[in-house]
């Protein structure tokens, strides 16, 4: 069994196959054909992906119960309040497949900009539009979910980071970059029987 942490590049597909002109994973090394992303970021987001042809991790990472961490690191426009992130605390409703739905409460705080590598392309500059960067925290996964809760509470996301499943994170990763590992390692940072 194969298992790697993965730096998902800003403007890469989740995905081996081809799409369009985007890049996609295939990119990054000469993985094995049964080997696949564990979950999805949309293109427009970075961070880690866990990539594996175990089908139990799959099965235990993404399963509803299981309820697994994620964190994120989220640039929004404005000078986000405290009042929008005890919302995001609490839940937020958001639209998932043309339903509205309450999010689960998360751990959202307010924090100093993150040491991430630059993103290629930058976020686009405006002097007259101040950027806060957020931490959050959530144990579930739905489609475009976290850029969906910063925008309900009046701050869309510019840049967004998933900087960590449970403990296993992307810190001194750099974009594209691909760390292969063991199972007792994965197994130790994302706390998971098998």
């Amino acid at each position: 069994m194969l298992y790697y942490a993965v730096y998902k590049p800003f403007g890469m597909l989740s995905q081996f196959s081809p799409e369009g002109d985007k890049p996609t994973l295939a990119g990054l090394g000469n993985f094995p054909k049964d080997v696949y992303p564990v979950g999805r970021l949309d293109a427009d987001s970075e961070g880690l992906l866990i990539l594996t042809n175990d089908k139990r991790i799959n099965s235990k990472l993404l399963h509803p119960e299981e309820k697994r961490s994620k964190t994120y690191y989220a640039q929004v426009e404005g000078d986000i309040s405290l009042e929008a992130i005890e919302n995001i605390n609490r839940g937020v409703e958001i639209t998932v497949k043309g339903k509205k739905y309450r999010t689960l409460p998360a751990k959202c705080q307010k924090i100093s900009e993150p040491i991430l590598p630059e993103r290629n392309p930058p976020i686009r500059f405006r002097k007259n539009l101040p950027t806060s960067w957020i931490s959050l925290r959530v144990e579930e996964g739905k489609n475009r979910q976290v850029r969906k809760m910063t925008a309900a509470v009046g701050f869309p996301t510019l840049r967004l980071v998933r900087w960590a499943v449970e403990e296993l994170c992307i810190d001194g990763m750099k974009p594209g970059q691909v760390d292969s590992m063991r199972l007792d390692e994965l197994k130790s940072k994302i706390h998971i029987r098998i």
